[in-house]
C-alpha cells in the first residue's frame, strides 16, 4: 500500500515524498482513512511506529481543507514532555513546509520563558503543540483560545497521566468545544487511561498494532546479574566490548546520573548526565551532543524514557531497573526503532532479581540469567515471599527495610566505584 492510497491530499503526497517517506506503516494505514473520514480514533502502538505521520498527515489536510478567514486554532496536540513537543512538532512543519499554504505551527512547554511563547501566538496558531502545564498558563494570559478547536491529539496518553497531568487534562478538556475530533495514542492501556479514553471518545475506530511483525521492534533483551557496587565497572567494559557508539543509559535518580557520567568520563569515556533539573537550554544541548556523537553515553533518568528520537541507537543500559514493567516498554523502545536492530541490557542483583522477575511477568518475558567473567556476583537473592512483592503502575518492592547502617555500607561502595 503506497500513500497515494490513503485518500491524501496530492500536496501532502508529494510532501511526504520529499521528505523521504517511502511507504506507510501499520499505524499510518490504518489511521489515516479513518481520521481522513471523521472518526475519533483510539490508537494503540510502540513508539518508533510512526503515529505522528498517521495524526499530522490527516490534521494537516483537515487543515487545508477548512481554513478560511482569519486564522484560529484548527488542531491542539497534548504531549508529556518538553523533548516530544519539540519534536511533534517539527515533524508536523516539516510536513507543513511543502503544502500550497502557509501553516502555522507554534510549540510551547515550560521551563522556558512563556513571554516569547505569548508573542510566537500573536496572530493565532494553525495548530499547536503543548504540555498540558504550559498551555494552561497561556489560556490564562488570553494568548490563546481554545473553543474553536477542530482536533484534539493526546499522543502518548500513558505518560501523560504518569507525569500526574490528569487534572491538567481535565481543565482543558472542560475549555474545548463539545464538537471536535479526538485522537487518542498510547503505548499502554492501564486502567486510567482507558477510562480517558471512554470519556473523551465517541465510537471511536480502534487500531492496535503492537503485535503486527512488521513494527515489532528488534530489539534483542539481556539481563545481566552483577553485584551493585560493580555496576559502573562492568557498564565500561560493555561499552568497550561491544564498540557500542553511543548507549543511553538509565538510572534511578540525579545524583546515579552525574555520578556514573563523572565515573565514566574519569575512564576516557565521553558521558554526560540527564535529568529533569537541568535548564531546557542544558537539556537541548547535551541532547544534540548526543546525537551527533560528540558524547559516547548518556546517563538519564527517567525524563528521557519518552519523547526523545534518537536514530540509529543501537543500545540501552537499565543500570537501575525501572519502577514498573510499563517504563521498562519505555525504557527499552529507544533503541530498535525506524527497521534497525538494539540490544537492551538490563543489570540484575541480588536485592533487584524479585522486581525483575515482575518486570518480567507482565511484559510476558522470560530471559536468561546471563554472567560476565570478571563480574560474577558474590551476594545471592533474598528469598521473598510472594505477598512481600508487589508491582502496581508506580512498580516497585515492598518488604525489609534496609536498616541505617546497610544504607551507608551501600553509599560506601558506590562512592568507592
Amino acid at each position: 500500500m503506497s500513500f497515494t492510497s490513503l485518500g491524501l491530499a496530492p500536496s501532502l503526497i508529494n510532501a511526504v515524498a520529499e521528505i523521504g517517506y517511502q511507504e506507510p506503516t501499520a499505524i499510518q494505514r490504518a489511521a489515516i482513512p479513518a481520521i481522513l473520514r471523521g472518526e475519533d480514533v483510539l490508537g494503540a502502538a510502540q513508539t518508533g511506529s510512526g503515529k505522528t505521520a498517521a495524526f499530522a498527515l490527516p490534521l494537516l489536510q483537515s487543515l487545508l481543507d477548512n481554513r478560511s478567514g482569519p486564522r484560529q486554532l484548527h488542531g491542539l496536540v497534548l504531549v508529556p514532555t518538553r523533548e516530544l513537543a519539540a519534536q511533534v512538532g517539527e515533524s508536523i512543519r516539516k510536513l507543513a513546509q511543502h503544502l500550497p499554504m502557509q501553516v502555522k505551527v507554534s510549540i510551547v512547554f515550560g521551563g522556558v520563558s512563556i513571554n516569547p511563547q505569548m508573542m510566537a501566538l500573536r496572530g493565532g496558531a494553525d495548530i499547536v503543540v503543548a504540555t498540558p502545564g504550559r498551555l494552561l498558563d497561556l489560556l490564562d494570559h488570553n494568548a490563546l483560545k481554545i473553543s474553536r478547536t477542530a482536533m484534539l491529539v493526546l499522543d502518548e496518553a500513558d505518560r501523560l497521566l504518569d507525569l500526574g497531568f490528569s487534572e491538567e487534562l481535565a481543565r482543558i478538556l472542560e475549555l474545548l468545544p463539545k464538537q471536535r475530533q479526538n485522537l487518542f495514542f498510547s503505548a499502554t492501556f492501564p486502567p486510567e487511561v482507558q477510562a480517558l479514553a471512554d470519556g473523551m471518545l465517541h465510537q471511536p475506530a480502534r487500531i492496535e498494532v503492537l503485535s503486527e511483525p512488521v513494527s515489532k521492534p528488534d530489539i534483542a533483551q539481556r539481563a545481566i546479574l552483577v553485584d551493585a557496587p560493580r555496576r559502573t565497572q562492568l557498564l565500561k567494559h560493555l561499552i568497550v566490548e561491544h564498540k557500542w557508539p553511543r548507549v543511553l543509559v538509565f538510572v534511578a535518580t540525579k545524583y546515579a546520573a552525574e555520578h556514573v557520567a563523572d565515573k565514566l568520563q574519569r575512564n576516557g569515556i565521553r558521558a554526560a548526565a540527564f535529568h529533569g533539573e537541568f535548564s531546557q537550554g542544558a537539556r537541548t544541548e547535551v541532547l544534540a551532543d548526543f546525537k551527533a556523537s560528540r558524547l559516547q553515553v548518556l546517563v538519564a533518568t527517567d525524563v528521557a524514557a519518552r519523547g526523545i528520537d534518537i536514530a540509529r541507537l543501537p543500545a540501552v543500559v537499565n543500570y537501575d531497573l525501572p519502577r514498573s514493567a510499563v517504563d521498562y516498554t519505555h525504557r527499552i523502545g529507544r533503541t530498535g526503532r525506524a527497521g534497525e536492530s538494539g540490544v537492551a541490557v538490563s543489570f540484575v542483583s541480588a536485592d533487584t532479581e524479585a522486581h525483575f522477575r515482575l518486570i518480567e511477568n507482565r511484559n510476558d518475558i522470560l530471559l536468561p540469567r546471563e554472567q560476565v567473567e570478571g563480574f560474577e556476583p558474590k551476594e545471592t537473592a533474598p528469598v521473598v515471599a510472594p505477598a512481600s512483592v508487589t508491582d502496581t503502575i508506580n512498580g516497585g518492592i515492598k518488604g525489609k527495610r534496609k536498616s541505617k547502617k546497610d544504607k551507608l555500607r551501600e553509599a560506601a561502595a558506590r562512592a568507592a566505584e
